[in-house]
């Protein structure tokens, strides 16, 4: 398997420099555990290089790879097709070969989904998401095709917040608004499930808290932190406080990691060997 990213994106997208790449040694535990002799390589492909690296993925038979930001969108282009999320998201995260061509699906939003079920059934359920970037899209979506009946984005762009509950109103079968994040937000009561996909809270930010009332905050309610650096955010705190089932960012890292083998190698790793070896990675 290969990563095709840039090394100072996965920097950003974990808050701080780390020595090891955490996806490659999450699957990389799942290959040796499940005694598969294959390899999940982190290689820097610059934007100018992206088509030149996934024709040569295919030429030296590689199974697939992940690609992370800025290639989510651009890799569309170069491939031969794509899942039913990646492209109502019209963004990339996996690619695998199926009967020799290229096909792009996004498992973020579904590594999230995977996680949710297992405190709780998405459909039928209201849900609140802080965040209108590219994992509130991600899971925005599965959320919808998982049958849950309404979404409310909470925003501080009204662009990206307006534009994200567009999609799921006119793509997807669930009723979307969308709130402008200018002040305090109170949780509705009858909310289900509550989401930080924002990057509140992310090392060095420790001491950073999403702008809510946490007193309409309640333990019926179900409590998602994507970061997963911390693992143990603010948030997370202060659901466990108020009797919330909670789930932290390393649920969403290690499902999406095991959708991703899935697809390549058509096993099911074990999560708890990939959650450990995440668990060695960020202490």
């Amino acid at each position: 398997m290969n990563e095709l990213n840039f090394k100072q994106e996965l920097t950003a997208a974990f808050g701080q420099p780390i020595a090891e790449n955490p996806t490659q040694v999450m699957i990389e535990a799942a290959y040796r555990y499940h005694n598969l002799d294959w390899r999940y390589l982190t290689i820097e492909v610059g934007p100018n290089d992206l088509e030149d690296a996934v024709r040569g993925a295919k030429v030296m038979g590689f199974q697939g790879f992940n690609c992370t930001i800025p290639h989510k969108v651009n890799v569309i282009q170069y491939l031969d097709g794509l899942g039913e999320s990646a492209s109502l998201m019209g963004a990339v995260n996996c690619v695998v070969r199926r009967d020799g061509k290229w096909i792009g699906e996004n498992t973020d939003g579904k590594g999230f989904v995977s996680s949710l079920r297992e405190l709780t059934d998405p459909k039928g359920k209201k849900v609140i998401i802080f965040g209108a970037g590219g994992a509130a899209r991600a899971i925005s979506v599965e959320v919808a095709l998982a049958g849950a009946t309404s979404i409310t984005i909470v925003n501080r762009s009204s662009e990206r917040g307006e534009e994200l509950t567009n999609l799921l109103n006119e793509k997807l079968p669930v009723t979307a608004d969308f709130v402008s994040w200018t002040s305090t937000f109170t949780i509705p009561p009858d909310t289900d499930v509550l989401i930080n996909a924002t990057s509140i809270g992310l090392y060095p930010d420790l001491n950073a808290r999403l702008d809510f009332d946490l007193e309409t905050l309640t333990s019926n309610m179900v409590v998602a932190d994507v970061i997963p650096n911390p693992p143990c955010t603010n948030l997370v705190k202060d659901a466990r406080s108020k009797g919330c089932k909670v789930i932290d960012g390393l649920g969403m890292l290690v499902n999406q990691g095991v959708i991703g083998v899935k697809h390549w190698t058509g096993i099911d790793p074990d999560p708890s060997i990939m959650r450990s070896a995440l668990e060695e990675v960020f202490g």
